[in-house]
């Protein structure tokens, strides 16, 4: 299968509008109705179901549409597609973005570290939008209120609501 390679236009609208800081907007452009932070787990098993649960809650908020997936190269994990042209966001982080499907969000990694979501995530219509970044040991996430409190109703998932101003660090968690 062959997948289309986004270039920076396909991220100017998250480039644009972030800024640097604690606050959610470090991440995630303001205008989405809700916000939310998703602790990462740390094993394996608890990070498969994780990864599962929120690739199904976000199906069902975008269940025709395709999406987005941005790979962060980082040095340490292997990445899709490694000599595919890079993109810059944040603070200048390179990812590789591919057009995909949710399928693929579970898939086009190898799991090293137990890791398979990309850092970045969001479907054709930019209904919502899910980072991760450097370091950071948690998600960030941007979306209809809908899938927000599906998220928190989730027992797989550690979810905090934050408003767009308020430090997103999870409590007991480190920003760097």
């Amino acid at each position: 299968m062959s997948y289309a390679i986004g270039d920076a236009e396909v991220v100017a609208w998250i480039r644009e509008s972030t800024t640097t800081g604690l606050n959610i907007g470090a991440a995630i452009p303001p205008g989405f109705a809700s916000y939310a932070t998703v602790v990462i787990p740390d094993d394996d098993a608890g990070r498969l179901a994780h990864d599962r649960t929120l690739v199904e809650l976000l199906r069902r908020h975008s269940p025709e549409s395709s999406w987005w997936l941005g790979y962060l190269e980082t040095g340490g994990d292997p990445i899709p597609f490694p000599d595919a042209p890079k993109v810059g966001l944040y603070a200048g982080w390179r990812y590789v973005i591919v057009h995909a499907g949710s399928d693929e969000a579970l898939s086009l990694r190898d799991g090293h570290w137990g890791r398979t979501l990309p850092e970045l995530l969001f479907p054709d219509d930019r209904s919502w939008l899910v980072s991760a970044l450097w370091d950071d040991d948690w998600r960030c996430v941007g979306g209809p209120a809908s899938l927000i409190g599906s998220m928190v109703e989730a027992a797989e998932l550690e979810t905090r609501v934050v408003d767009f101003t308020q430090d997103a660090t999870p409590p007991g968690h480190i920003a760097y």
